[in-house]
């Protein structure tokens, strides 16, 4: 009898090996492992062939994967395109990208406009996210994409895109008038963990400079507001710094953070 192959188990066959693992195809295509893995098992038995072989932590098709995948993409697409015809509704592909506060007012917008003239069917859900989070959030394939500061020596993860000191900022003012009559410099830092923190204090400590946390926040703009109005100061890159901040000139220089390209 010929095997009568599930279009769902297809899709996900195809999601999987285009992502380079299962476990994001489940997270992109909202099921749980579990039920991949029974979707490429009832596949193999439809088939009556192995279709994945174990590389690693991952699955690659065999041979006789391989040549279902490419009926499997012609199937799906067919069916989708049928769907639309009888006035159905098929859910667009979906990019998620994590990026870090910094980049999201200006480096977003514009990047997603461009992305959109290419690939102007498919749907990008951008989610703001912390540094530490960004890489595992890609590792678990809760995204498929992100853009993340990393320190300059962590083992080499994604694509690197620049390298950018990271300098001390404060409201436009003099440096001074920041130190508490203890002598302590007040410090206004994301939560922890985040790697400008550690920066900060690391410099600080290095140079033998006392210091207190005045204020921690998991909010950029909090960051930023808390500064103008004098609470502290802080480390970050000179990217996107808004009015009433400046700059503590480069003697102050904290440390260097790269930008990388995960996925």
């Amino acid at each position: 009898m010929a095997p009568q192959f599930d279009i769902e188990a297809l899709r996900t066959m195809i999601v999987g090996t285009d992502l380079g693992s299962f476990a994001r195809a489940a997270a992109q295509l909202g099921r749980s492992q579990s039920a991949v893995s029974m979707q490429l098992k009832r596949l193999e038995e439809q088939a009556g062939h192995a279709l994945f072989h174990r590389r690693g932590r991952g699955l690659v098709p065999t041979e006789t994967g391989e040549m279902l995948l490419s009926y499997a993409r012609r199937i799906v697409a067919m069916h989708d395109e049928a769907a639309v015809a009888l006035g159905g509704s098929v859910v667009p592909p979906t990019i998620r990208l994590g990026l870090p506060q910094d980049f999201f007012e200006e480096v977003m917008p514009s990047a997603l406009a461009s992305f959109s003239e290419r690939r102007p069917n498919v749907h990008v859900s951008v989610r703001a996210g912390r540094n530490y989070a960004l890489e595992e959030d890609v590792k678990s394939g809760r995204l498929d994409v992100a853009l993340a500061f990393t320190r300059t020596d962590h083992p080499k993860t994604g694509d690197l895109l620049a390298t950018m000191p990271m300098f001390w900022f404060a409201k436009d003012d003099s440096f001074e008038p920041f130190r508490d009559r203890t002598g302590d410099l007040p410090l206004v830092m994301f939560d922890h963990p985040c790697l400008f923190r550690q920066a900060a204090l690391r410099s600080l400590d290095d140079a033998g400079i006392r210091w207190r946390l005045a204020l921690t926040t998991p909010s950029l703009p909090g960051v930023w507001a808390a500064l103008r109005f004098g609470l502290g100061v802080t480390v970050r890159t000179d990217h996107s710094v808004p009015s009433g901040i400046r700059l503590l000139n480069d003697r102050f220089e904290a440390s260097r953070v790269s930008r990388r390209l995960i996925g």
